[in-house]
């Protein structure tokens, strides 16, 4: 190998090296925003963890057209079981536009409650099958097994993700409340 080719190997290396530092260090820092994880201060609330998780998006942005971000900022405590923008992705086409229309909110807002429960549930604190009742008044069903915890189906992805408010846990689906779900 030439000194030239050399050269050339180790400054390719060090460019993948680079990229995968910067990978590792963006990672670290979305883990510690998503974690709701801040040096020396008080815990974010419900709604700041979720802007600061950047994975929200769709949720916070539903949560301010349903005019709820005064009541997720409130004391509480709150249980949230938080969709990803993932989640809202798999809805079908058009809904989250139309959900998100003006003459839409009570609806939006309904579907928002069902993800919200009173009082501040961990998982460490779940066994076998709860029933709680949401904010929107019907109630949820969730399981925890030895393969994870769900409700109403939806699996939890990440539990107990502290704030100052509450706690969420993030699902990998919208939960529509039952006389909603023909929608």
């Amino acid at each position: 190998m030439t000194a030239v080719a050399h050269q050339s190997g180790f400054r390719g290396l060090r460019a993948v090296a680079g990229v995968f530092a910067l990978s590792l260090a963006g990672l670290a820092v979305n883990t510690a925003a998503y974690a709701g994880a801040h040096t020396g201060a008080k815990a974010a609330d419900i709604v700041d963890t979720a802007v600061a998780a950047g994975s929200f998006t769709t949720l916070v942005a539903a949560i301010k057209a349903a005019g709820l971000v005064d009541a997720l900022k409130a004391p509480g405590p709150l249980t949230v079981y938080a969709p990803t923008d993932a989640a809202f992705a798999k809805l079908p086409a058009g809904t989250l536009d139309d959900l998100l229309k003006p003459a839409n909110k009570d609806k939006l807002k309904s579907i928002l409650l069902y993800h919200v429960v009173s009082g501040k549930v961990m998982s460490t604190d779940l066994k076998g099958t709860v029933k709680p009742a949401t904010l929107e008044g019907q109630t949820l069903t969730i399981v925890a097994s030895a393969s994870g915890v769900t409700v109403n189906g939806a699996k939890v992805e990440k539990a107990d993700i502290g704030t100052s408010n509450g706690v969420i846990h993030v699902i990998d689906t919208v939960l529509l409340p039952p006389a909603k779900a023909g929608m």
